[in-house]
C-alpha cells in the first residue's frame, strides 16, 4: 500500500487498492462473526471499515451492516465492490450525527485492527458509544501483547520488525487487555469478554474485547 501524509504528519491515505482483506481477516473474521452471532445482534456498523471485506462477510451471514472509513481509497473500492451496503466517508473523530441523520441507532459495532493507528485512540469509544443504541455493544479487536509474547519477542529480537517504525501510519499504539478495558471503561463501556486469535494461546496475534454500552 502507499500512504500520504499531511503537513499535521496524520496519514491522509493508507492506499486501499484492491477488494483484498487484510491477512488478519483470515484469524479475525469467523471469531467476531461468532461473537456476533452468539450476541443475537442485527444491526451492526463497522468502524474503520477500511475495503469493505468485512463488512462483505457480515451481510453474507445476514446482518444489516454500514461501514464507516476515513480513508476515501478504501470508501471508493468498498462502494463500488459491495454496492447493496452503505458506507460513509467519515472517521472517528467526525460527528457521529453525519451518520445517524440517515441510521438509527446500531446493535453493536466493531472495530478490527484501527485502534492502534489512532493518535486519540478514545475518540473511537466515543464515536462508537454516539452510535449505540441502550446496553449496544462494541467488539475491538487489535493486536496482542502480553508478558509471554513481549518475553517472546525480546528472545528473539524481533522488536524492530514487530514495531515497525519504518511504516507511515503503522501501528503507534500497542495495548494490553489492562490498558484497552481502561480504555474502554473511561469512556462508558464495560468489558464482559476477551479473546484471543491467531497463534498458540498467550502468543496470540489479536486480542478481542467485547464490551457493553453503559
Amino acid at each position: 500500500m502507499r500512504e500520504k501524509m499531511s503537513s499535521s504528519n496524520n496519514v491522509m491515505n493508507y492506499g486501499w487498492e484492491t477488494t483484498t482483506g487484510p491477512n488478519s481477516c483470515n484469524y479475525i473474521t469467523p471469531k467476531i462473526l461468532a461473537i456476533l452471532k452468539s450476541l443475537s445482534v442485527q444491526r451492526i456498523v463497522d468502524i474503520g471499515s477500511g475495503n469493505g471485506a468485512l463488512c462483505g462477510s457480515l451481510k453474507k451471514d445476514g446482518f444489516d451492516v454500514v461501514g464507516i472509513e476515513i480513508d476515501k481509497d478504501g470508501f471508493n473500492v468498498s462502494t463500488k465492490t459491495y454496492q447493496n451496503i452503505h458506507f460513509y466517508n467519515l472517521g472517528v473523530e467526525s460527528n457521529p450525527n453525519e451518520v445517524l441523520l440517515n441510521e438509527d441507532g446500531f446493535d453493536a459495532a466493531v472495530s478490527t485492527e484501527v485502534i492502534e493507528h489512532l493518535y486519540s485512540p478514545h475518540n473511537l469509544p466515543i464515536f462508537a458509544k454516539a452510535l449505540l443504541k441502550e446496553n449496544g455493544y462494541l467488539i475491538v479487536s487489535t493486536p496482542y501483547h502480553g508478558y509471554f509474547k513481549n518475553l517472546a519477542i525480546s528472545l528473539l529480537n524481533k522488536w524492530d520488525s514487530h514495531h515497525l517504525a519504518l511504516w507511515h501510519g503503522g501501528h503507534i499504539k500497542f495495548w494490553s487487555k489492562k490498558s484497552l478495558s481502561t480504555l474502554l471503561k473511561e469512556n462508558g463501556f464495560e468489558t464482559i469478554a476477551f479473546y484471543g486469535v491467531g497463534r498458540l494461546p498467550y502468543l496470540w496475534k489479536s486480542m478481542i474485547l467485547v464490551a457493553v454500552k453503559r
